[in-house]
């Protein structure tokens, strides 16, 4: 009888530890959702979800006046890295409301309007400034997709004391897993150099070794293999921009009025540039009950 009990308590026991056991066992994480055939999305890094974007706000790639130097640079990187040949990442910086973010979204739609059977479907990924750090993680998300992917990081820039461009640095080009091949990262800043210019001339003043501070500082854009730049229109293109905008959306203004109307926008504004452009036209559809 004694035996029997002891046979018994042995099993309860066996069968507390295996329970123990059990729990403590980490269950695996579910696979990611198998990514959909959207052709734009939002990185959501909280969640590693990735959002489709049924509507992207955007404008014709032949609306943009005044960058139609930087507009063919950058087409033709973007048709290379479609077609599955070599392509740099990109970084547009320059005047503000010049195009920069208008300029990437245009294209992502012009090149996957066109009928050519060697390009591949690109699709474009929005990523938060603050979100950088994340990278990786969508990029394996993403790494073995047979399409082709714009990584799209808009107003990219770093604060004193940030250190996450360090990783950046690594991440596009440089690091152990390396950038992959479907997979380009373009990013608009109003800094050439990413950095605000007091933090590299803080660097350049106060260094012990002043050369190899700025060097760290600035190496990040050097990691973008294209810089374009996009500068202040003159008021010729900004008028032009205007006259565009007008002609696509059906609004009807005289030259001589929506001239004096431009110069008086503009004063009222300080600037010339594609962003005041789109407003005046937005305050003139809506003169002319017009949605635009």
């Amino acid at each position: 009888m004694d035996d029997q009990n002891s046979l018994a308590d042995i099993a309860a026991s066996l069968a507390r530890i295996a329970a123990s056991l059990s729990a403590m066992t980490p269950v695996p994480a579910p696979p990611p959702p198998a990514l959909g055939s959207a052709d734009a999305y939002h990185w959501e890094a909280a969640d590693d979800h990735l959002r489709p974007v049924s509507r992207v706000s955007r404008v014709p790639i032949d609306l943009l006046q005044g960058i139609g130097d930087v507009t063919a640079i950058l087409l033709d990187n973007t048709l290379h890295f479609a077609r599955g040949h070599g392509a740099n990442n990109a970084l547009l910086w320059g005047a503000r409301g010049m195009g920069k973010s208008s300029l990437v979204k245009a294209l992502h739609a012009h090149i996957n309007g066109l009928a050519e059977a060697d390009l591949k479907q690109l699709v474009l990924i929005e990523i938060n400034r603050e979100d950088i750090e994340s990278l990786p993680r969508l990029m394996r998300r993403i790494a073995n997709d047979d399409r082709r992917f714009i990584i799209f990081c808009d107003d990219l820039s770093f604060d004193k004391d940030e250190a996450s461009y360090k990783s950046l640095k690594s991440i596009l080009d440089g690091g152990l897993e390396g950038r992959p091949e479907n997979v380009l990262f373009y990013a608009t800043s109003n800094r050439r150099h990413l950095m605000p210019r007091d933090m590299i001339d803080n660097e350049r003043a106060t260094a012990i070794t002043p050369g190899e501070a700025v060097d760290e500082k600035i190496s990040l854009s050097d990691r973008f293999g294209l810089w374009l730049g996009f500068h202040n229109c003159d008021q010729p293109t900004f008028l032009a921009m205007i006259r565009g905008y007008c002609d696509h959306y059906g609004l009807a203004v005289d030259d001589d009025t929506l001239r004096a109307r431009a110069i008086e926008w503009a004063a009222t504004r300080g600037s010339r540039s594609g962003r005041v452009a789109i407003q005046l036209v937005r305050q003139l559809a809506g003169e002319q009950g017009k949605a635009i």
